[in-house]
């Protein structure tokens, strides 16, 4: 987890600081095997296949304000923070293509 990229996220969109910082307690105290346990957590997270062919993890944030963009490894329970887009940042798809 890239922990300044989420203050640096936090300091640019500060309602979403809280959750940012919960997320960060949450994941490092995760011990999520797959998408359905992650869901437990975060019903909203869904897996997106992105132009490389990997998947993300995407969660909402903020009630769909926000979207952060996640490369998760169960295997080696490592969460990789991508990106932290706006909503409209999100809707346009270029992030896509760019990871």
């Amino acid at each position: 987890m890239k922990e300044k990229f989420l203050q640096d996220a936090a300091g640019h969109y500060p309602k979403a600081a809280k959750w940012l910082a919960a997320w960060v307690l949450t994941v490092r105290a995760a011990d999520w095997r797959g998408l359905t346990e992650v869901r437990r957590t975060y019903p909203g997270a869904d897996m997106v296949r992105v132009g490389s062919g990997k998947p993300v993890l995407v969660f909402n944030v903020c009630g769909n304000t926000y979207r952060l963009i996640v490369a998760m490894h169960f295997d080696r329970q490592t969460a990789y923070t991508l990106r932290f887009l706006t909503h409209a940042e999100y809707s346009t798809d270029r992030w896509k293509d760019e990871l």
